[in-house]
Formats: C-alpha cells, sequence, structure tokens
C-alpha cells in the first residue's frame, strides 16, 4: 500500500532573502540622464541598502515571513520613460496622473490648477530636479533606517509630484495612478505631495493591474512605492488609497509624512489585492497644534499576506493622532497588524490612540495585532491603545438573526460593516462606490470558495 504523500511547506524566509536583482547596474542610467547630486544619492541610498539590517525593531522580526516572494527574475525599469500622454480630464477631478508599468501615459489638470501654479507632473518631465531637490535628496521624509526605504531611495524610476503653492484650495480631488502586474516586471515609484502654507486639497492613489493583466500570471511582478507628503503650516490633506493589483504582485509600500504647525491630514487606506504586501506608514507631526487621522483595512483571501507596520511621532506640542488598522481574513490569508507611537519630551499635550483589530472569518486564517507606546513626555492628555483579534461577534449575529436577517446576509452586512470605516472617508464618490463593490466581490468570491471546499 503507498503512503500518502505528504505536503512540503517551503522553508521559512526572511526579508534578507528576498531575492531582487539589485546592483549597481540598477542606477548607473541615472550618470547619463540625472545631476550628480542625485545620482550621489542613489550611490549612498543604496549602500545603505546594502548596509541596513532587515528590522531594527525586535518586536516584529517573528513576524517576517516571504516564502510567497519569487523575484529572482525580475526585471526593473531602467530609468524613466513615457508614451503617447493621454491628457484628457474627467469632469469629477481636477488632476490625473498615470504611470502604467513604470510608463507615464496619462497627465492632465483643470485650468484652474494651471492658473494656481499647481504642478502634477514627474519629476524628468519637468527636468527640474532642482526645485524638487530638497524633497528627493537623503530620501526625503523616507526612513533612513528601512532597508527598502533606501531601496527606493536608489533605484526609482518615476517621481511623480503633485506640488501646491501657499494658499490655494483644489476643489476637487486628484488622482494618481499607478499600474502593474506584468509578468516579470519591476516598478520602482516615488509620488510626493507637498502643500504650502494654508492650501487644501484631496489625493486618491490607485494602485491596480496594468490595461493587459487584468488575469494576473504565474510569473511573479514587483511594485515599490511611495507617497510622501510635506504639509506646511495651516495645510489640509485628505490621502486616500486603493490597492487592488493582482495576485502575482509584490508590493512593498512607504507612506510618510511631515506634518506642519496646524496642519491637518487625514489617511484612508484599503488594502485589497497583491499576493504579499509589505506597508509601512510613518507619520511625524512636527508643527505644535498638527494632527494626523488614519484609517486602514485589510480584506485578505487565498493565501494572501499583508504585513502592515504604522509608526506615529509626536514632536509638537498639543499634536493629536488618531489610528485604526482592521482586517478581515477568508481562507488562509494572513495580517500582521503593528503600530507603534512615540511621544518625544517636546511633545507636551499629545492626544494619541492606536486601535488594532483583526477579524478571523475562517479557521485557517491568522491575523496578529501588536499595537504599542514609547513615551518620554508624562504631560499628555491621552496616550492609549487597543487590540483584538477573533471570529464575528456571535451575539452581533444573534441580534440581527432576530430581526430576519439570514444567517449568511448578517455575517456579510457584519463584514462589510466593519470595514466601512475607510469607505466612508474615500473622498471621490466613484471611488468611493467602486471599494463597496470590491467589498462586496470579494466576500462573495470567498465565501463561495468557502462553499466549494467544504462540499
Amino acid at each position: 500500500m503507498t503512503a500518502p504523500a505528504v505536503r512540503q511547506r517551503p522553508a521559512r524566509r526572511a526579508i534578507d532573502d528576498l531575492s531582487l536583482p539589485v546592483d549597481d547596474r540598477a542606477i548607473e542610467w541615472s550618470t547619463r540622464t540625472e545631476p550628480d547630486w542625485l545620482t550621489a544619492d542613489r550611490v549612498a541610498a543604496l549602500a545603505a541598502y546594502r548596509e541596513l539590517p532587515a528590522e531594527t525593531n525586535l518586536l516584529y522580526t517573528p513576524y517576517i515571513d516571504l516564502r510567497a516572494a519569487q523575484l529572482q527574475d525580475v526585471r526593473l525599469a531602467a530609468g524613466p520613460s513615457a508614451g503617447p500622454i493621454d491628457d484628457v480630464l474627467p469632469a469629477e477631478l481636477d488632476g490625473l496622473i498615470e504611470i502604467e508599468e513604470g510608463v507615464l501615459v496619462a497627465r492632465a489638470r483643470s485650468d484652474a490648477l494651471a492658473r494656481a501654479g499647481v504642478t502634477i507632473d514627474t519629476v524628468a518631465a519637468t527636468e527640474a530636479y532642482d526645485r524638487f531637490r530638497d524633497v528627493l535628496v537623503d530620501g526625503g521624509t523616507l526612513s533612513s533606517t528601512d532597508k527598502f526605504a533606501q531601496l527606493t531611495r536608489a533605484a526609482w524610476s518615476q517621481a511623480v509630484v503633485v506640488d501646491i503653492p501657499p494658499g490655494v484650495t483644489v476643489e476637487r480631488p486628484i488622482v494618481v495612478r499607478w499600474s502593474a502586474g506584468q509578468a516579470g516586471s519591476g516598478v520602482i515609484g516615488r509620488t510626493i505631495v507637498r502643500l504650502g502654507d494654508g492650501a487644501s486639497a484631496s489625493v486618491v492613489e490607485e494602485l491596480i493591474a496594468s490595461a493587459d493583466d487584468a488575469l494576473a500570471p504565474a510569473e511573479q511582478a514587483y511594485l515599490a512605492g511611495t507617497m510622501e507628503v510635506w504639509l506646511g503650516a495651516g495645510a489640509k490633506l485628505q490621502v486616500a488609497s486603493l490597492q487592488e493589483l493582482p495576485t502575482n504582485v509584490v508590493a512593498i509600500q512607504h507612506r510618510t509624512a511631515n506634518i506642519g504647525e496646524g496642519a491637518q491630514l487625514q489617511w484612508a487606506l484599503a488594502q485589497l489585492g497583491g499576493r504579499l504586501i509589505r506597508s509601512r506608514v510613518d507619520n511625524r507631526l512636527v508643527g505644535d497644534r498638527s494632527s494626523v487621522r488614519q484609517v486602514e483595512i485589510v480584506f485578505g483571501a487565498s493565501e494572501q499576506l499583508f504585513d502592515l507596520t504604522s509608526y506615529t511621532t509626536h514632536i509638537g506640542r498639543d499634536t493629536t493622532g488618531d489610528l485604526l488598522s482592521k482586517a478581515a481574513l477568508l481562507e488562509r490569508s494572513r495580517t500582521y497588524l503593528k503600530g507603534l507611537i512615540t511621544i518625544e519630551k517636546t511633545a507636551i499635550g499629545t492626544d494619541s490612540f492606536l486601535g488594532e483589530f483583526g477579524m478571523n472569518l475562517s479557521k485557517a486564517a491568522r491575523s496578529v495585532a501588536i499595537p504599542s507606546l514609547e513615551i518620554d513626555q508624562p504631560d499628555c492628555r491621552r496616550a492609549a491603545h487597543s487590540s483584538s483579534v477573533g471570529p464575528v461577534d456571535e451575539g452581533q449575529l444573534f441580534y440581527l438573526e432576530t430581526r430576519g436577517i439570514p444567517p449568511d446576509e448578517a455575517r456579510k452586512f457584519i463584514v462589510l460593516g466593519f470595514l466601512e470605516p475607510v469607505v466612508a472617508r474615500v473622498p471621490l464618490a466613484s471611488a468611493q462606490e467602486r471599494l463597496r463593490e470590491l467589498l462586496e466581490a470579494r466576500w462573495i468570491e470567498g465565501t463561495g470558495a468557502a462553499a466549494s471546499a467544504a462540499a
């Protein structure tokens, strides 16, 4: 009698084993097309990437797991490029820029933004490197101790800039769209959003499949992207990010913010697609009375892995931070929700909260929540964190069922309601509606797969 085959699980892989083909050739194109100071900055960043440890926070090192990433054959884009550029602007927007597989394919802004001197372009297209030198060199707001932030600083091929002068109010959203997923491709890009004193705007970031990659191929693709925010005194910015990449993409994201006096920033981040997503958000509340409100949701299925970290540093007086992460997981998906609030000695009167909550919708799903505080200033209005991980609340289910709602519908209402805080904060009506449709489709797909497996 033949013994049944034993399924061999791949060996656990640390982040140092992420086999990207990165060497000096990845940046040598810079010497031919960019100013010397930018080439020197890339060289310094590549050296930092090679020397830095994979993870500096000992709380998080046990949760590094990159078994799903197979990137040894990825081809990184060698420098910026542009194709035929679509300049049609949808009526509901004030600005649009799109990068498809590293190529600039669309760019438009309203007449009002043009008159106000608002820039929506790539650094290479403007050829105004010196104008943006202060936000490019030394990684701008990117962490100097993060290995993969330094990789992005070294090897980016496109840098999108949304630059809004002081006092300008942008009435309608600006869309920044990055598409990826072509088999074997590697796209590394930066998005820099800078608002002058008293300016206000809303930006919708879309991370989607390339036009010809609706069905993800077996060969993996790589996307590394940033959203680097600079807010002047009294500036107000809403950012919504909808990540719906195809299932062959490994993505490493960095979102950073330097928030000036009295400035307000709101993040609404939705993570749906991709095979493996590693995301880091760094908020620095530098100015007095500055504030940040951040909501991030995950809806995972199949064997997706989401590794999400959030750092918020309070530096100015009377600053406010309100951060919330939620994950709903189907099938064998996994999520690590990690967060650290740091209150420095100068941050008198801080009000800060961090919440991390996971909802496991199958026995094989796994969610880990690790909220933490580091407080050097005892004179705080509030410094708190909260977390929980578990299945759907049976009490909520019972309540809805007693009102005549079928069990499956009741579960759906609870899960989608759990994720609604991000949907409600998306500043573009069409994007908000699309996100609701994506969440419902994910629910239908995931519960259908579970039913088939049970049968």
